[in-house]
């Protein structure tokens, strides 16, 4: 290469030759050039946008984040900052940054009011929102144990089993469901039951005195669903 560059700069005058040397570096320079920043861009939501789920509970699919530059390439190293913005929620980390591929991820768990949204924000882009909306019980099903007869005194054959629905008929796991006797004596055990994967509470109700005997079944602000049952003597 310097004899090739000998040989031309022999040929042309000193002052063009020189500026012809001065120049070739730089141009190799800008050619392979590396050192420009690498700069975000865009920030986009590649997944966990829109989803369900109960008050207080984390949403089962992380939401992930991009970072991006002119081209829509990742960009990594990018800070991103996440605020609640309704519902009262939380998120594992308000700050995250971007791996090689410009993505980030955050655990987000729901407040407890319908309304619920995170916003992401990057320096230098517009910020994203997230919504999620919150599931809250609509329903209460009788699933087993209405309407049965048991002498006075003993339990009624079938447990009570119910089952609290949410919007689209999702069972809502792990509310608490109170079950109280409203007419006729006797117990009913557990008063307070947990619903389980299933939405479901059970129960074990024994009859009071002869007659008619009632449960009332409440779940948050619902409407109580009743129980009917008939003690013999």
């Amino acid at each position: 290469m310097l004899s090739i560059l000998m040989l031309f700069s022999a040929r042309l005058s000193r002052p063009a030759a020189l500026a012809t040397l001065a120049v070739l570096p730089l141009a190799a320079c800008k050619k392979g050039d590396s050192t420009a920043p690498h700069v975000a861009r865009g920030l986009t939501i590649v997944q966990g946008d829109g989803q369900l789920r109960q008050a207080y509970r984390k949403l089962p699919t992380p939401l992930v984040l991009r970072a991006t530059d002119d081209d829509g390439q990742g960009v990594a190293n990018v800070p991103i900052t996440l605020v609640v913005d309704q519902g009262g929620g939380s998120v594992d980390s308000a700050s995250v940054r971007t791996d090689h591929n410009g993505e980030a991820r955050v655990r987000w768990t729901l407040g407890g009011t319908p309304a619920q949204a995170l916003v992401a924000s990057a320096p230098g882009v517009h910020p994203v929102r997230a919504t999620a909306t919150l599931l809250l019980p609509t329903d209460v099903v009788v699933v087993q144990g209405n309407n049965q007869t048991a002498r006075a005194g003993t339990a009624l054959p079938v447990s009570v089993i119910v089952r609290v629905l949410g919007p689209g008929n999702v069972a809502m796991d792990s509310l608490p469901v109170a079950m109280q006797i409203a007419a006729g004596g006797g117990t009913i055990a557990p008063q307070t039951v947990v619903t389980n994967a299933a939405g479901e509470a059970t129960a074990k109700w024994t009859m009071g005195v002869a007659g008619a005997n009632t449960v009332y079944v409440r779940v948050g602000t619902l409407e109580s669903t009743v129980l009917n049952a008939t003690a013999t003597p």
